[in-house]
């Protein structure tokens, strides 16, 4: 009767440090939210990168872009609040439409998406984003067949469609960034344990 009372003890105290870590990273995640829509408005970003794209526009409409004849060409960049910036993307099913920064690091994924790696010219471009609500927090909504633009500061613009969604290891870098797809976002899941992926191609 004791061991069973001992047992029951120890897994009732298991099950209390799990339920707290959860709440624990909860209540982290919601805090981060909280502090990245005060720090940033992305409203605000995106009504100065539309008038950077605006300004910007140097291709007439029979032109033949620049990043065409150059694919390995830079992102052309805009200067925000400090803060650089590589154009906007819209996701239209979720009602969404967020700046893109021009590299990632901890500290501006907390202020907006970013450029991961490579780009939207050379058709290998990955952008990450945190779980938040306001950036990536819906993107395991998406279906395929679902649109997604990207307009760069130049106001050239890349339509996508997605192909398809799946859940990915928070180790399997190689895998996230393998594979011949024109777009690909990403962001983890609230115990960081995996990466919600989202796969597309540019249909023009």
């Amino acid at each position: 009767m004791n061991r069973n009372k001992k047992r029951g003890s120890v897994l009732m105290f298991i099950g209390g440090v799990f339920i707290t870590v959860a709440l624990g990273m909860v209540i982290y995640n919601i805090t981060l939210e909280k502090n990245a829509e005060k720090s940033h408005a992305v409203a605000e970003v995106i009504s100065g990168l539309e008038v950077s794209i605006l300004s910007e526009r140097t291709t007439a409409k029979n032109e033949i872009p620049d990043y065409e004849l150059n694919p390995q060409m830079e992102l052309p960049t805009a200067e925000i609040e400090e803060e650089t910036y590589i154009g906007r993307l819209s996701l239209h099913s979720l009602g969404l439409s967020l700046p893109i920064m021009d590299d990632w690091d901890y500290r501006k994924l907390k202020i907006a998406p970013c450029r991961y790696t490579g780009s939207p010219y050379t058709g290998d471009f990955i952008v990450a984003g945190h779980y938040y609500e306001s950036h990536f927090g819906g993107i395991d909504g998406l279906q395929p067949g679902d649109k997604i633009t990207f307009t760069d500061i130049a106001a050239n613009s890349f339509e996508y469609e997605v192909m398809y969604v799946e859940l990915l290891k928070d180790t399997d870098v190689e895998l996230m960034e393998a594979g011949e797809w024109d777009l690909t976002l990403f962001t983890c899941t609230y115990d960081t344990e995996n990466r919600i992926t989202v796969r597309a191609k540019r249909i023009k």
